[in-house]
Protein backbone atom coordinates (compact mmCIF):
# COMPACT_ATOMS: atom_id res chain seq x y z
CA UNK A 1 0.00 0.00 0.00
CA UNK A 2 1.19 3.48 -0.85
CA UNK A 3 -0.47 6.33 1.06
CA UNK A 4 0.28 9.58 -0.78
CA UNK A 5 -0.78 13.23 -0.89
CA UNK A 6 -0.42 13.43 2.91
CA UNK A 7 1.19 15.82 5.36
CA UNK A 8 3.54 13.25 6.83
CA UNK A 9 4.65 13.78 10.43
CA UNK A 10 7.42 11.25 10.99
CA UNK A 11 8.19 11.83 14.69
CA UNK A 12 11.68 10.60 13.92
CA UNK A 13 14.80 12.17 15.44
CA UNK A 14 14.27 15.41 13.53
CA UNK A 15 10.44 15.48 13.67
CA UNK A 16 10.29 15.83 9.89
CA UNK A 17 7.10 17.22 8.37
CA UNK A 18 6.79 16.32 4.67
CA UNK A 19 4.24 18.65 3.09
CA UNK A 20 3.25 16.40 0.17
CA UNK A 21 4.48 13.15 1.57
CA UNK A 22 3.96 9.46 1.08
CA UNK A 23 4.46 6.28 3.08
CA UNK A 24 4.73 2.81 1.59
CA UNK A 25 4.28 -0.38 3.58
CA UNK A 26 4.57 -3.99 2.55
CA UNK A 27 2.93 -6.53 4.81
CA UNK A 28 3.27 -5.32 8.39
CA UNK A 29 6.19 -2.87 8.02
CA UNK A 30 7.01 0.47 6.45
CA UNK A 31 9.61 0.25 3.70
CA UNK A 32 9.70 3.76 2.21
CA UNK A 33 8.99 7.33 3.32
CA UNK A 34 9.39 10.41 1.15
CA UNK A 35 7.66 12.89 -1.12
CA UNK A 36 4.66 11.74 -3.10
CA UNK A 37 6.11 12.30 -6.57
CA UNK A 38 9.17 10.17 -5.86
CA UNK A 39 7.35 7.24 -4.27
CA UNK A 40 4.59 7.24 -6.89
CA UNK A 41 7.24 7.11 -9.62
CA UNK A 42 9.24 4.40 -7.85
CA UNK A 43 6.24 2.15 -7.14
CA UNK A 44 3.79 2.63 -10.02
CA UNK A 45 2.04 -0.71 -9.51
CA UNK A 46 1.24 -0.35 -5.79
CA UNK A 47 -2.25 -0.08 -4.41
CA UNK A 48 -2.80 3.60 -3.65
CA UNK A 49 -4.56 5.51 -0.90
CA UNK A 50 -4.97 9.21 -1.65
CA UNK A 51 -4.89 10.96 1.74
CA UNK A 52 -6.26 14.17 0.18
CA UNK A 53 -3.91 16.31 2.26
CA UNK A 54 -4.69 14.76 5.64
CA UNK A 55 -2.02 14.46 8.33
CA UNK A 56 -0.34 11.05 8.47
CA UNK A 57 1.55 10.19 11.67
CA UNK A 58 2.41 7.23 13.90
CA UNK A 59 -0.29 5.68 16.04
CA UNK A 60 -0.26 6.90 19.64
CA UNK A 61 1.12 4.84 22.54
CA UNK A 62 -0.37 4.63 26.04
CA UNK A 63 2.19 3.71 28.72
CA UNK A 64 -0.25 2.78 31.52
CA UNK A 65 -3.95 1.98 31.38
CA UNK A 66 -6.62 -0.17 33.04
CA UNK A 67 -9.14 -1.78 30.67
CA UNK A 68 -10.97 -3.29 33.64
CA UNK A 69 -12.01 0.16 34.87
CA UNK A 70 -14.40 0.76 31.97
CA UNK A 71 -17.44 -0.28 34.00
CA UNK A 72 -16.83 2.49 36.56
CA UNK A 73 -18.36 4.99 34.16
CA UNK A 74 -21.66 6.19 35.63
CA UNK A 75 -21.55 3.67 38.47
CA UNK A 76 -23.21 4.60 41.78
CA UNK A 77 -20.89 4.26 44.78
CA UNK A 78 -22.84 3.78 48.04
CA UNK A 79 -22.12 5.90 51.08
CA UNK A 80 -20.55 9.34 51.47
CA UNK A 81 -18.07 10.47 48.82
CA UNK A 82 -14.53 9.19 49.35
CA UNK A 83 -12.45 11.86 51.08
CA UNK A 84 -9.05 10.68 49.83
CA UNK A 85 -7.33 8.18 47.57
CA UNK A 86 -7.17 5.32 50.10
CA UNK A 87 -10.96 5.51 50.42
CA UNK A 88 -11.29 5.57 46.62
CA UNK A 89 -9.29 2.35 46.50
CA UNK A 90 -11.34 0.72 49.27
CA UNK A 91 -14.79 1.81 48.07
CA UNK A 92 -14.39 1.74 44.29
CA UNK A 93 -11.49 -0.12 42.75
CA UNK A 94 -10.91 -2.95 45.23
CA UNK A 95 -14.59 -3.84 45.14
CA UNK A 96 -15.05 -3.37 41.40
CA UNK A 97 -12.15 -5.70 40.57
CA UNK A 98 -13.74 -8.40 42.77
CA UNK A 99 -17.10 -7.94 41.02
CA UNK A 100 -15.74 -8.78 37.55
CA UNK A 101 -16.16 -12.18 35.95
CA UNK A 102 -14.37 -13.26 32.77
CA UNK A 103 -17.25 -12.07 30.58
CA UNK A 104 -16.95 -8.66 32.18
CA UNK A 105 -13.18 -8.69 31.75
CA UNK A 106 -13.53 -9.25 28.02
CA UNK A 107 -16.39 -6.78 27.61
CA UNK A 108 -14.62 -3.96 29.45
CA UNK A 109 -11.51 -4.57 27.34
CA UNK A 110 -13.52 -4.42 24.12
CA UNK A 111 -15.01 -1.06 25.12
CA UNK A 112 -11.53 0.38 25.62
CA UNK A 113 -10.25 -1.10 22.37
CA UNK A 114 -13.03 0.56 20.38
CA UNK A 115 -12.12 3.84 22.05
CA UNK A 116 -8.44 3.33 21.26
CA UNK A 117 -9.05 2.71 17.55
CA UNK A 118 -11.29 5.76 17.31
CA UNK A 119 -8.68 7.97 18.99
CA UNK A 120 -5.69 6.62 17.11
CA UNK A 121 -4.01 4.89 20.07
CA UNK A 122 -2.50 1.75 18.56
CA UNK A 123 -0.26 0.44 21.39
CA UNK A 124 -1.53 0.07 24.96
CA UNK A 125 0.25 -1.14 28.09
CA UNK A 126 -2.50 -2.51 30.32
CA UNK A 127 -2.41 -3.32 34.03
CA UNK A 128 -5.23 -5.74 34.89
CA UNK A 129 -7.04 -6.83 38.07
CA UNK A 130 -10.09 -9.10 38.52
CA UNK A 131 -9.52 -10.70 41.87
CA UNK A 132 -12.27 -13.34 41.61
CA UNK A 133 -11.56 -14.10 37.95
CA UNK A 134 -7.78 -14.33 37.80
CA UNK A 135 -7.02 -17.57 35.96
CA UNK A 136 -7.10 -17.01 32.21
CA UNK A 137 -7.97 -13.32 32.48
CA UNK A 138 -4.95 -12.22 30.43
CA UNK A 139 -5.87 -14.68 27.68
CA UNK A 140 -9.37 -13.18 27.57
CA UNK A 141 -7.94 -9.68 27.21
CA UNK A 142 -5.34 -10.88 24.73
CA UNK A 143 -7.96 -12.45 22.49
CA UNK A 144 -9.94 -9.19 22.49
CA UNK A 145 -6.80 -7.27 21.54
CA UNK A 146 -6.04 -9.68 18.70
CA UNK A 147 -9.59 -9.43 17.37
CA UNK A 148 -9.39 -5.62 17.42
CA UNK A 149 -6.12 -5.56 15.49
CA UNK A 150 -4.41 -3.36 18.09
CA UNK A 151 -1.14 -3.95 19.94
CA UNK A 152 -0.83 -4.39 23.73
CA UNK A 153 1.47 -5.42 26.55
CA UNK A 154 -0.45 -7.11 29.38
CA UNK A 155 0.09 -8.09 33.00
CA UNK A 156 -1.87 -9.11 36.10
CA UNK A 157 -1.81 -7.04 39.31
CA UNK A 158 -0.32 -9.20 42.09
CA UNK A 159 -1.40 -8.05 45.56
CA UNK A 160 -1.69 -9.45 49.10
CA UNK A 161 -4.84 -7.47 49.87
CA UNK A 162 -7.15 -10.45 49.24
CA UNK A 163 -5.03 -13.11 50.88
CA UNK A 164 -2.34 -15.58 49.96
CA UNK A 165 -4.41 -17.67 47.54
CA UNK A 166 -5.28 -14.69 45.34
CA UNK A 167 -1.67 -13.47 45.43
CA UNK A 168 -0.42 -16.85 44.26
CA UNK A 169 -3.04 -16.96 41.51
CA UNK A 170 -1.88 -13.54 40.30
CA UNK A 171 1.73 -14.70 40.17
CA UNK A 172 0.75 -17.83 38.23
CA UNK A 173 -1.30 -15.79 35.75
CA UNK A 174 1.63 -13.48 34.95
CA UNK A 175 4.02 -16.41 34.51
CA UNK A 176 1.58 -18.50 32.46
CA UNK A 177 0.70 -15.67 30.10
CA UNK A 178 4.33 -14.66 29.57
CA UNK A 179 5.20 -18.26 28.73
CA UNK A 180 2.36 -18.44 26.24
CA UNK A 181 3.40 -15.20 24.53
CA UNK A 182 7.00 -16.42 24.31
CA UNK A 183 6.00 -19.85 22.97
CA UNK A 184 3.19 -18.92 20.55
CA UNK A 185 4.40 -16.11 18.31
CA UNK A 186 2.10 -17.37 15.56
CA UNK A 187 -0.86 -16.80 17.85
CA UNK A 188 -0.21 -13.14 18.53
CA UNK A 189 1.85 -12.25 15.40
CA UNK A 190 3.94 -9.74 17.29
CA UNK A 191 0.99 -7.74 18.65
CA UNK A 192 0.97 -9.08 22.22
CA UNK A 193 3.68 -8.80 24.85
CA UNK A 194 3.86 -9.56 28.55
CA UNK A 195 5.31 -8.01 31.67
CA UNK A 196 4.76 -8.81 35.37
CA UNK A 197 2.15 -6.78 37.24
CA UNK A 198 2.33 -5.67 40.86
CA UNK A 199 -0.19 -3.45 42.61
CA UNK A 200 1.91 -1.23 44.89
CA UNK A 201 4.38 -1.49 47.72
CA UNK A 202 1.63 -0.85 50.27
CA UNK A 203 -0.23 -4.10 49.41
CA UNK A 204 2.81 -6.33 48.92
CA UNK A 205 4.67 -8.20 51.65
CA UNK A 206 8.39 -8.89 51.57
CA UNK A 207 7.67 -12.56 50.92
CA UNK A 208 5.44 -11.84 47.93
CA UNK A 209 7.88 -9.33 46.47
CA UNK A 210 10.69 -11.85 46.78
CA UNK A 211 8.64 -14.52 45.04
CA UNK A 212 7.70 -12.16 42.20
CA UNK A 213 11.29 -11.05 41.76
CA UNK A 214 12.30 -14.70 41.41
CA UNK A 215 9.84 -15.11 38.52
CA UNK A 216 10.59 -12.07 36.37
CA UNK A 217 13.08 -9.36 35.50
CA UNK A 218 10.63 -6.67 34.41
CA UNK A 219 7.63 -5.24 36.25
CA UNK A 220 4.71 -2.82 36.01
CA UNK A 221 3.73 -1.30 39.38
CA UNK A 222 2.06 1.75 40.95
CA UNK A 223 4.48 3.82 43.05
CA UNK A 224 3.79 6.69 45.47
CA UNK A 225 0.47 7.61 43.89
CA UNK A 226 -0.51 8.82 47.38
CA UNK A 227 1.70 9.49 50.47
CA UNK A 228 0.25 6.37 52.12
CA UNK A 229 2.50 4.26 49.87
CA UNK A 230 5.57 5.99 51.25
CA UNK A 231 4.38 5.85 54.88
CA UNK A 232 3.63 2.14 54.56
CA UNK A 233 7.04 1.42 53.04
CA UNK A 234 8.83 3.34 55.79
CA UNK A 235 6.90 1.39 58.41
CA UNK A 236 7.64 -1.97 56.78
CA UNK A 237 11.27 -1.44 55.88
CA UNK A 238 12.58 1.90 57.10
CA UNK A 239 12.99 2.82 53.43
CA UNK A 240 10.94 4.82 50.97
CA UNK A 241 8.92 2.98 48.33
CA UNK A 242 11.36 3.12 45.41
CA UNK A 243 14.24 2.07 47.66
CA UNK A 244 12.26 -0.85 49.08
CA UNK A 245 11.27 -2.03 45.62
CA UNK A 246 14.80 -1.59 44.33
CA UNK A 247 16.09 -3.89 47.06
CA UNK A 248 13.88 -6.64 45.61
CA UNK A 249 15.03 -6.00 42.02
CA UNK A 250 11.81 -4.36 40.86
CA UNK A 251 13.55 -1.35 39.28
CA UNK A 252 15.35 -1.69 35.94
CA UNK A 253 15.42 -0.62 32.28
CA UNK A 254 12.38 -2.72 31.35
CA UNK A 255 10.22 -1.88 34.39
CA UNK A 256 7.44 0.72 34.62
CA UNK A 257 6.67 2.64 37.80
CA UNK A 258 3.37 4.46 37.37
CA UNK A 259 2.67 7.86 38.97
CA UNK A 260 5.69 8.48 41.27
CA UNK A 261 3.99 11.61 42.59
CA UNK A 262 5.39 11.58 46.12
CA UNK A 263 8.91 10.27 45.54
CA UNK A 264 11.81 12.38 46.83
CA UNK A 265 15.07 13.46 45.18
CA UNK A 266 16.94 10.32 46.25
CA UNK A 267 14.27 8.08 44.78
CA UNK A 268 14.34 10.11 41.57
CA UNK A 269 18.10 9.63 41.36
CA UNK A 270 17.74 5.88 41.95
CA UNK A 271 15.18 5.58 39.16
CA UNK A 272 17.49 7.48 36.83
CA UNK A 273 20.49 5.30 37.75
CA UNK A 274 18.53 2.11 37.07
CA UNK A 275 16.91 3.38 33.85
CA UNK A 276 13.43 2.62 35.18
CA UNK A 277 10.52 4.02 33.18
CA UNK A 278 8.10 6.35 34.97
CA UNK A 279 4.55 6.72 33.66
CA UNK A 280 2.63 9.98 34.22
CA UNK A 281 -1.20 10.08 34.19
CA UNK A 282 -2.29 13.71 34.81
CA UNK A 283 -6.06 13.36 34.29
CA UNK A 284 -6.26 10.52 36.80
CA UNK A 285 -4.05 12.35 39.30
CA UNK A 286 -6.29 15.40 39.12
CA UNK A 287 -9.46 13.30 39.46
CA UNK A 288 -8.10 11.49 42.53
CA UNK A 289 -6.68 14.72 44.00
CA UNK A 290 -3.38 12.99 44.74
CA UNK A 291 -1.12 15.81 43.60
CA UNK A 292 1.13 16.35 40.59
CA UNK A 293 4.41 14.57 39.92
CA UNK A 294 7.51 16.74 39.57
CA UNK A 295 7.90 16.03 35.88
CA UNK A 296 10.39 18.79 35.02
CA UNK A 297 13.04 17.67 37.56
CA UNK A 298 12.53 14.06 36.48
CA UNK A 299 13.18 14.92 32.85
CA UNK A 300 16.16 17.10 33.81
CA UNK A 301 17.60 14.13 35.68
CA UNK A 302 17.23 12.00 32.56
CA UNK A 303 14.35 9.80 33.68
CA UNK A 304 12.44 8.23 30.78
CA UNK A 305 9.09 9.69 31.83
CA UNK A 306 6.25 8.35 29.67
CA UNK A 307 2.58 9.26 29.31
CA UNK A 308 -0.35 6.98 30.16
CA UNK A 309 -4.02 7.51 30.92
CA UNK A 310 -4.76 5.22 33.92
CA UNK A 311 -8.01 4.06 32.35
CA UNK A 312 -9.30 7.45 31.21
CA UNK A 313 -10.25 7.78 27.53
CA UNK A 314 -7.66 6.64 25.01
CA UNK A 315 -7.44 10.12 23.49
CA UNK A 316 -3.75 10.59 24.21
CA UNK A 317 -3.84 14.03 22.58
CA UNK A 318 -6.03 15.16 25.48
CA UNK A 319 -3.63 13.56 27.95
CA UNK A 320 -0.82 15.61 26.38
CA UNK A 321 -2.76 18.84 26.80
CA UNK A 322 -3.60 18.12 30.43
CA UNK A 323 0.00 17.12 31.21
CA UNK A 324 1.15 20.55 30.11
CA UNK A 325 -1.64 22.54 31.79
CA UNK A 326 -1.41 20.70 35.13
CA UNK A 327 2.27 21.55 35.56
CA UNK A 328 1.65 25.20 34.74
CA UNK A 329 -1.29 25.41 37.14
CA UNK A 330 0.45 23.64 40.03
CA UNK A 331 3.58 25.79 39.77
CA UNK A 332 1.78 29.05 38.86
CA UNK A 333 4.33 29.45 36.10
CA UNK A 334 3.49 29.44 32.36
CA UNK A 335 7.07 28.41 31.59
CA UNK A 336 6.74 25.00 33.26
CA UNK A 337 7.07 21.86 31.16
CA UNK A 338 6.05 23.02 27.65
CA UNK A 339 4.84 21.26 24.53
CA UNK A 340 8.31 20.09 23.50
CA UNK A 341 8.75 18.23 26.80
CA UNK A 342 5.27 16.74 26.53
CA UNK A 343 6.21 15.34 23.12
CA UNK A 344 9.41 13.98 24.68
CA UNK A 345 7.22 11.99 27.08
CA UNK A 346 4.32 11.02 24.84
CA UNK A 347 6.26 10.25 21.67
CA UNK A 348 9.97 9.69 22.29
CA UNK A 349 9.85 8.03 25.70
CA UNK A 350 6.67 6.09 24.97
CA UNK A 351 8.40 4.79 21.84
CA UNK A 352 11.45 3.79 23.88
CA UNK A 353 9.19 1.92 26.29
CA UNK A 354 7.35 0.14 23.47
CA UNK A 355 10.71 -0.92 22.04
CA UNK A 356 11.31 -3.03 25.17
CA UNK A 357 8.24 -5.11 24.26
CA UNK A 358 8.13 -5.41 20.46
CA UNK A 359 10.63 -6.57 17.86
CA UNK A 360 10.23 -3.61 15.50
CA UNK A 361 9.93 0.11 16.26
CA UNK A 362 6.47 1.60 16.79
CA UNK A 363 5.59 5.24 17.28
CA UNK A 364 7.67 6.46 14.33
CA UNK A 365 7.21 6.73 10.56
CA UNK A 366 10.44 5.22 9.28
CA UNK A 367 11.57 2.36 7.10
CA UNK A 368 11.68 -0.84 9.14
CA UNK A 369 9.09 0.29 11.68
CA UNK A 370 5.76 -1.47 12.05
CA UNK A 371 3.09 0.16 9.89
CA UNK A 372 1.13 1.55 12.86
CA UNK A 373 -0.28 4.72 11.32
CA UNK A 374 -3.14 7.16 11.75
CA UNK A 375 -4.65 9.67 9.35
CA UNK A 376 -6.14 12.85 10.79
CA UNK A 377 -8.40 15.33 9.03
CA UNK A 378 -6.61 18.15 10.82
CA UNK A 379 -6.33 21.17 8.58
CA UNK A 380 -3.75 23.52 10.17
CA UNK A 381 -4.81 27.15 10.18
CA UNK A 382 -1.21 28.25 10.75
CA UNK A 383 1.98 26.88 9.17
CA UNK A 384 2.90 23.37 10.37
CA UNK A 385 6.61 22.56 10.52
CA UNK A 386 9.08 20.62 12.63
CA UNK A 387 9.84 23.68 14.78
CA UNK A 388 6.24 24.20 15.91
CA UNK A 389 4.90 20.65 15.63
CA UNK A 390 4.64 20.09 19.42
CA UNK A 391 2.43 23.14 19.80
CA UNK A 392 0.12 21.98 17.01
CA UNK A 393 -0.16 18.64 18.83
CA UNK A 394 -1.17 20.30 22.10
CA UNK A 395 -3.29 23.19 20.90
CA UNK A 396 -4.73 21.92 17.62
CA UNK A 397 -4.97 18.14 17.32
CA UNK A 398 -7.39 15.91 19.23
CA UNK A 399 -8.58 12.32 19.00
CA UNK A 400 -11.66 13.61 17.22
CA UNK A 401 -9.49 14.35 14.19
CA UNK A 402 -8.58 10.68 13.70
CA UNK A 403 -10.02 9.58 10.36
CA UNK A 404 -8.31 6.21 9.87
CA UNK A 405 -6.25 3.81 11.99
CA UNK A 406 -3.78 1.17 10.72
CA UNK A 407 -1.81 -1.40 12.74
CA UNK A 408 0.84 -3.65 11.21
CA UNK A 409 -0.44 -2.74 7.78
CA UNK A 410 -4.05 -3.73 8.54
CA UNK A 411 -6.68 -1.00 8.37
CA UNK A 412 -8.78 -1.06 11.55
CA UNK A 413 -10.79 2.07 10.81
CA UNK A 414 -11.21 3.99 7.56
CA UNK A 415 -13.26 7.15 7.28
CA UNK A 416 -14.25 6.66 10.94
CA UNK A 417 -15.86 3.31 10.10
CA UNK A 418 -14.60 0.48 12.31
CA UNK A 419 -13.59 -2.56 10.28
CA UNK A 420 -12.55 -5.12 12.91
CA UNK A 421 -14.99 -4.51 15.77
CA UNK A 422 -18.79 -4.26 15.90
CA UNK A 423 -19.23 -1.18 18.07
CA UNK A 424 -23.04 -1.36 18.58
CA UNK A 425 -22.80 -5.04 19.60
CA UNK A 426 -19.88 -4.34 21.92
CA UNK A 427 -21.78 -1.49 23.55
CA UNK A 428 -24.86 -3.67 24.04
CA UNK A 429 -22.78 -6.47 25.59
CA UNK A 430 -21.04 -3.93 27.81
CA UNK A 431 -24.32 -2.54 29.18
CA UNK A 432 -25.47 -6.05 30.08
CA UNK A 433 -22.19 -7.13 31.69
CA UNK A 434 -21.77 -3.77 33.43
CA UNK A 435 -25.20 -4.13 35.05
CA UNK A 436 -24.35 -7.61 36.32
CA UNK A 437 -20.98 -6.35 37.59
CA UNK A 438 -22.63 -3.40 39.34
CA UNK A 439 -25.06 -5.70 41.14
CA UNK A 440 -22.21 -7.84 42.46
CA UNK A 441 -20.35 -4.67 43.44
CA UNK A 442 -23.31 -3.21 45.36
CA UNK A 443 -23.76 -6.51 47.23
CA UNK A 444 -20.34 -5.92 48.89
CA UNK A 445 -21.61 -2.91 50.85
Amino acid sequence: MLIHNATVVTFDETNRVIADGAVRYTGDAIDAVGDSDTLLANYPDDARWDAAGMVLMPGQICAHTHFYGAFARGMYIPGPPAKDFPEILQNLWWKLDKALDLDGVRSSAEVCLVDAIRNGTTTLIDHHASQRAIDGSLDVIGEAVLQSGLRAALCYEVTDRDGAEAAQAGIRENVRFRQRVEAESGWHQGRLAATFGLHASLTLSDATLAQCAAEANRFHIHVAEHPVDEYDSLQKSGKRAVERLHDFGITGPASIMAHCIHIDAWETALLAETGTFVSHQPRSNMNNAVGAAEITPMLRKGLPVCLGNDGFSNDMFVEMKVADLLQKAVHSDPRYLGADKVIEMAVINNRRLAATFFDRPVGVVAAGAYADLILLDYWPTTPLMAANLPWHMLFGVSGGHVHSTIVQGVTLMRGRKLLTLDEPAIAAHSRRHAQATWERYWAMF
